[in-house]
Order: C-alpha cells, then structure tokens, then sequence
C-alpha cells in the first residue's frame, strides 16, 4: 500500500508553513522551489487543501499561503484525507458499512482490513503539523528547526 504523490506532496507543503507559521504568507514558488515539487502540482494540491478549509491564500505583493489554524490543530489526516479521500486500505472497509462489499456477513479478512484502517487513522489522527515540525513523532523529543 502506498500512498500517491499527491498526499506525500501534500504533507510536505503544509509542513513547510507550518515552520514557517508565525512568517509572512509563503508563495507557491517558494514552496516549489524548497521541496523540489513542481508549482503547477503544487497548484492543483493547494485547490484541495483551501477547500478542506487547511490553508488560505493572502493576495498582493507580499501575498501566498498560510496555514488556516494553528499547526497542533492540523493532523496528518485532515492533509490526506483533503487531497487523497478516505483512509482505507481496500474498498470494503472504506466507508465502515457492511453493504459496500456483498461478502462482508462472511469475510474472513475483513476484520484485518478494518483494524488497519483503524490504526492508520490513529496514528494520521493524533500526528499534527506541529509534532512534525519539533521532531515529536516518535521519540517524544523536541529538535530545533
């Protein structure tokens, strides 16, 4: 299983506002230009992400983008979730109900596929922009940035 571009793109961009929080809104091109993505992807992540309410855009000559809360109320999964859909590791546990799979009543597998998706939405789910921005994710320890 693997996530697309598109989601690791995603990650990468938020986690540079989310450094650079209390700057000046950051330019698309900035962000190109530090994470080598190119701006016209960056662009198509950015429409996604203003529109799960993430970022918001400042126009004018010192215009870009800016993190739309705080960094330790943005998780991992809102970013995902915003440019990727749903977390889920096959289909028949992607919306939680049964009728999505007409085997559900009789899968063996399918517990297996539910505790997956639960655990990657816990760890997505309690990992905010700011633990990865200080270094926190696993270790509990703070790093200078």
């Amino acid at each position: 299983m693997r996530l697309s571009t598109k989601g690791q793109y995603a990650v990468r961009a938020m986690l540079v506002l989310a450094m650079r929080e209390a700057e000046a809104p950051i330019a698309l091109r900035q962000i190109s230009e530090l994470e080598d993505i190119s701006a016209q992807y960056l662009e198509q992540i950015f429409v996604d992400l203003r529109k799960a309410k993430l970022v918001e855009g400042v126009r004018g000559a010192s215009g870009g983008y800016r993190l739309a809360r705080p960094a330790e109320q943005i998780t991992a999964g809102d970013i995902l979730r915003a440019v990727e859909g749903p977390i889920a590791p096959v289909e028949c546990v992607l919306h939680g109900d049964e009728e999505a799979c007409g085997r559900a009543h009789i899968c063996i597998t399918r517990e297996l596929w539910k505790r997956l998706r639960d655990s990657m939405s816990a760890v997505l789910d309690t990992t905010t922009l700011a633990d990865m921005a200080a270094g926190r994710l696993f270790t509990g320890e703070t790093r200078e940035v």
